[in-house]
């Protein structure tokens, strides 16, 4: 399979209605307005040793001097005992979904220390990312690979260890360095939405169409994520995973008054304040997307409580404190249970249309 994104900076590789051919597993499947997708395929170069691809000549000398000279297999960039290849089919087959860090990240970290010429300077940057108690770091890999994590654990640490090895930062090949780089990145890590679909999507919506027609395109591009869920799951406008200094210091609220996005389509992040927020004032982003911080607060709590440790008091959920104790879907199934048999029933095939 043909990469999605750049290697380096996640700008998309696939054109939109490749990107959408993909996903719905419909070859023929065609999209409207083929000119909002800017996908510049004749800018594309791929390492000339290992063939990983980048969007263009900056992103592949950029990688190259940062750090894939340590993670370049060379010619073995197929064979599966090369250690960096036992790393990531081990990591496919033990991780557990939804994937909210990756070994390969954890990876780049290493190789840009081993490459770089002031070791110190990256390693003081890595640690201004927040660390986790020893229990919450525990809680957090068992999260990520699921309940066999220990023995999980070992088996990526001794892998990781094998593959890249680096004395300086001899403190995280331990099996409770280990650890902590795990649950720092499963912590911190931050999604990278830049696939063409989405920026195609987007453009659509942009476009001034008469209403008929505006009509027919949005039904078009439902129906489009209804084949998509249906084929391979939730679309989910997700590349990758990166480390942000700042936006990792930013913390949540249900009422934020900034959001984090990708408008340049790479790995870029822009901080957007929503509101205007006065000197001294924090900046807060939401941790959970907007369908989500529409649900109760019992919902919202449950969520942020089993993602990131800890418990929600900004202004919404301190003024829903008293609120019942319930999920949202708690509050649904009492819903239905009160209702006559066959509206329940009736709402179960609407749901399935």
């Amino acid at each position: 399979m043909s990469p999605s994104a750049c290697d380096h900076c996640l700008r998309a590789l696939e054109k939109a209605e490749e990107n959408a051919q993909r996903l719905t597993g419909k070859p023929g499947q065609v999209l409207p307005h083929p000119e909002l997708c800017t996908v510049r395929k004749d800018l594309h170069q791929s390492c000339p040793h290992c063939q990983v691809m980048y969007c263009s000549t900056e992103c592949r000398v950029a990688a190259a001097e940062q750090y894939h000279q340590v993670l370049c297999p060379g010619p073995s960039q197929d064979d599966p005992l090369h250690p960096l290849n036992k790393l990531q089919e081990a990591w496919r087959s033990v991780h557990y979904p939804p994937e909210t860090a990756s070994i390969m990240l954890m990876a780049r970290m290493v190789a840009t220390v081993k490459q770089a010429k002031d070791k110190d300077r990256w390693i003081r940057l890595f640690s201004q990312f927040c660390n986790k108690t020893a229990n919450e770091e525990e809680e957090i890999v068992h999260k990520l690979l699921g309940d066999k994590f220990k023995g999980q654990l070992e088996l990526l640490r001794r892998l990781f260890t094998e593959a890249l090895y680096e004395e300086a930062l001899s403190q995280w090949f331990t099996p409770d360095g280990f650890r902590s780089l795990f649950a720092l990145v499963g912590t911190n890590g931050q999604g990278i939405g830049t696939s063409s679909l989405s920026q195609w999507v987007h453009a659509c919506d942009a476009l001034e169409l008469k209403p008929q027609d505006r009509e027919q395109l949005d039904a078009f591009i439902d129906q489009l994520y209804k084949d998509i869920e249906a084929a391979t799951g939730e679309f989910l406008n997700c590349e990758g995973s990166g480390l942000f200094v700042l936006q990792s210091c930013c913390n949540h609220s249900c009422v934020p008054n900034a959001e984090t996005s990708f408008p340049e389509n790479n790995f870029l992040l822009h901080v957007t304040a929503l509101e205007d927020i006065k000197p001294g004032e924090e900046i807060c982003i939401s941790y959970l997307d907007c369908c989500q911080r529409e649900r109760s607060r019992h919902s919202r709590h449950k969520i942020l409580r089993e993602n990131y440790l800890f418990v929600c008091s900004c202004p919404k959920c301190l003024a829903e404190a008293d609120e019942p104790n319930v999920t949202s879907e708690e509050e649904e199934d009492e819903e239905e249970e009160e209702g006559e048999p066959e509206d329940a029933e009736l709402g179960d095939e609407m749901t399935d249309v």
